[in-house]
């Protein structure tokens, strides 16, 4: 009984939420999309570009965002479960923690690339400083890879959570990039810890 109340409970909350509507409206796969265009109209760097890896893609919003801004360059989206095809993207399925996987993303670009957005999040667990921990490590893991994947005037935008791991995500973006920012969309519900770092163009590159 209590779990047909608790999913009853999330689908008002889904009817009543304003992007959740404008997302099935627009054709968006999930209300996240919103997220990436507010980014975007914050810091105006998808039309700059014309290479984006996107991981942790599924559903795939934020690459048909991107799929609309970026119409004759290359998008690549990544993740570990299947996606549904996305005009003007490529999708590879594949744990991006992996080398093989960083492996196959480096040749398909085959040069560096304008810009790499994650909205990785690690399963839930119930325990909020344990899943905030294993997110800002996806984010970690990003942040070294940008170093290999993106140009010097590259841009960088990763979710990552409130919590212990937030201050050594800022100290190591700032290691990298010449200008980090923190930003939480509007589209991001008020009650969570989720907030976006904005990175642009690299310190040092690394072959």
């Amino acid at each position: 009984m209590k779990k047909n109340k608790t999913s009853k409970n999330w689908i008002n909350k889904q009817n009543r939420d304003i992007y959740v509507r404008e997302s099935r409206d627009q054709g968006y796969r999930s209300r996240s999309a919103y997220k990436l265009i507010e980014i975007d109209q914050k810091f105006h760097f998808l039309s700059k570009s014309r290479t984006l890896l996107d991981l942790g893609s599924v559903p795939g919003s934020w690459s048909q965002v991107a799929s609309k801004k970026i119409k004759n360059g290359k998008i690549l989206s990544v993740d570990i479960k299947e996606m549904l095809p996305i005009s003007n993207t490529v999708f590879l399925k594949g744990d991006f923690t992996k080398l093989e996987t960083q492996n196959k993303i480096m040749k398909f670009f085959n040069k560096r690339i304008d810009v790499m957005v994650s909205d990785m999040a690690s399963n839930t667990t119930g325990n909020k400083n344990l899943d905030s921990l294993r997110t800002g490590n996806l984010c970690l893991n990003a942040l070294e890879f940008s170093r290999k994947i993106l140009k010097i005037n590259a841009y960088f935008v990763s979710k990552i959570f409130m919590g212990t791991v937030f201050k050594e995500i800022q100290i190591r973006a700032k290691e990298i990039f010449k200008e980090v920012l923190i930003f939480k969309p509007r589209s991001s519900r008020k009650e969570s810890k989720e907030i976006y770092i904005f990175c642009e163009n690299l310190k040092i590159l690394n072959d």
